[in-house]
């Protein structure tokens, strides 16, 4: 099971005791800043979660793994996420 935008959001409602109109705003600001970040290429780091890492990847060689054909990949921005230690511990249960 996932979470999803809509059970942050009633996260933030229950919890902080916003409105709900006013959780969605906070919840869609905050992705919002977060998307923004990344675009313009930026590392964005929650202190006890994580960092969210934009990194550069190279043209390469593939292969279609059903035809078997050769192509040409294009060089790319991937965004990757490394856990903070304090979570991989809690994920962990190490402490």
């Amino acid at each position: 099971m996932s979470l999803t935008k809509e059970k942050i959001i009633d996260s933030v409602y229950n919890q902080v005791g916003l409105s709900k109109n006013q959780s969605r705003r906070v919840v869609g600001s905050l992705l919002e800043i977060t998307k923004q970040t990344l675009v313009k290429g930026e590392n964005l780091l929650v202190s006890g979660f994580g960092k969210f890492v934009v990194k550069d990847k190279a043209a390469r060689r593939g292969r279609n793994p059903q035809t078997k054909e050769d192509l040409q990949l294009r060089a790319r921005r991937v965004v990757v996420f490394r856990t903070s230690g304090v979570l991989r511990r809690k994920i962990n249960h190490e402490g």
